[in-house]
């Protein structure tokens, strides 16, 4: 023990300096000398330690009367005298101050603010539109449940006329530490869940949470182009905060309803488009659906069924998109049904034709009978 510096000495305080000047110099240190900042000089981290032994005797009342008493004995854990092994009574305030250095060092912020305010949930609502609302946009209302701030005890979850009081278990850290050794472990206050309060006579409408379940009814505009899984954040609409924190947000998640002509990829439409057998041999023009109405399209002859036909520009134009997407026409030749004597007398003239000079008339049927051929010679 002989080797070791005096801690107010590793600090660079006076003996009768308060525990604010204390914490300050103890941070001080701690961010000149912590490892991240020093990953060339082997002294530092040597340097950072001894600090934060330092800290944690001088932090700790009890610890540093001892100290201050018996000096470095009076805080050995091997010696009997109280030391490390008390259970860690003053852990909490360096893990304030290390939480306040890792902040510093690393740019982060301390998470969960002051004790026992804690921002609102985000909420998430499935919308389910049509292809139309969600290729022109639209505004529609929908209502949803929520955490609101109870009226009644003005979100405390005290009874009217009584306060929460400080936690007896954490004394309003929210947080409790158990160690063991040199090994601890900061776990959330059971008794108060975190808050940092403890209230003894709850409010009978909410039952000492604070917030009671509610229904509110939201309008939401719907951009025009939004497409499936696109969200809509709507600021401040979640659940209610703790403790007077921020609201949460509500994220609307759009879902497009099965649209019984269309099928959406990305801007783009896509439909098929039964063709009749003459038409496709012989061609012609049609009247299809679009988005904007009915619209003709010309059917080339001799079109085969699975050629794709293009109408620029009648798809969607999408939310981050500059023009409109296009609608492609997938033919189907559609083989006649429920034919007279007629029609099958015609129908057999005509294969009669195209047997006699298949090559002409079924290239592909010519072709495909070849290759079955070539197959089975070989």
């Amino acid at each position: 023990m002989a080797s070791k510096r005096d801690y107010y000495e590793t600090l660079g305080v006076n003996r009768d300096a308060s525990d604010d000047e204390i914490k300050k110099a103890y941070r001080k240190l701690a961010m000149k000398h912590h490892p991240d900042r020093n990953p060339d000089n082997p002294k530092a981290e040597e340097q950072f330690k001894e600090a934060k032994e330092a800290y944690e005797i001088l932090s700790d009342a009890q610890k540093r009367a001892a100290y201050d008493q018996y000096g470095h004995a009076g805080v050995d854990p091997q010696a009997g005298m109280g030391g490390f092994g008390a259970g860690g009574a003053g852990m909490g305030g360096f893990a304030d101050a290390f939480s306040d250095i890792f902040g510093d060092i690393f740019g982060g912020a301390r998470g969960g603010g002051r004790a026992g305010v804690y921002r609102g949930a985000d909420l998430r609502y499935n919308l389910e539109i049509s292809l139309e609302d969600a290729a022109r946009g639209t505004e529609t209302r929908i209502r949803i449940p929520t955490m609101e701030e109870c009226e009644a005890c003005g979100g405390s979850g005290a009874k009217k006329g009584t306060s929460p009081t400080t936690c007896p278990t954490c004394h309003g850290h929210g947080q409790v530490r158990m160690q063991q050794g040199f090994f601890s472990i900061q776990q959330t206050c059971p008794k108060c869940h975190g808050s940092g309060r403890f209230v003894a006579d709850p409010c009978a409408t909410c039952h000492g949470a604070g917030r009671v379940k509610q229904h509110k009814t939201l309008s939401v505009k719907i951009p025009a182009g939004v497409d499936e899984g696109d969200r809509i954040r709507l600021s401040g609409e979640g659940e209610h905060g703790m403790g007077g924190g921020p609201p949460g947000d509500l994220y609307v998640q759009i879902h497009i309803k099965p649209h019984p002509v269309f099928q959406r990829e990305h801007d783009d439409l896509h439909c098929e488009m039964p063709v009749s057998f003459t038409v496709a041999a012989l061609g012609g023009e049609i009247e299809i659906p679009t988005l904007d109405g009915m619209a003709k399209i010309k059917i080339p002859a001799e079109t085969q069924s699975g050629k794709t036909l293009r109408l620029r520009g009648k798809g969607i134009k999408g939310v981050r998109s500059h023009a409109r997407g296009d609608l492609l026409c997938h033919v189907v030749v559609e083989t006649p049904v429920h034919l007279t004597e007629r029609q099958k007398e015609l129908l057999r003239e005509l294969e009669a034709i195209n047997i006699r000079d298949g090559s002409k008339h079924n290239p592909r049927a010519k072709s495909w009978m070849d290759k079955v051929k070539n197959f089975f010679a070989s």
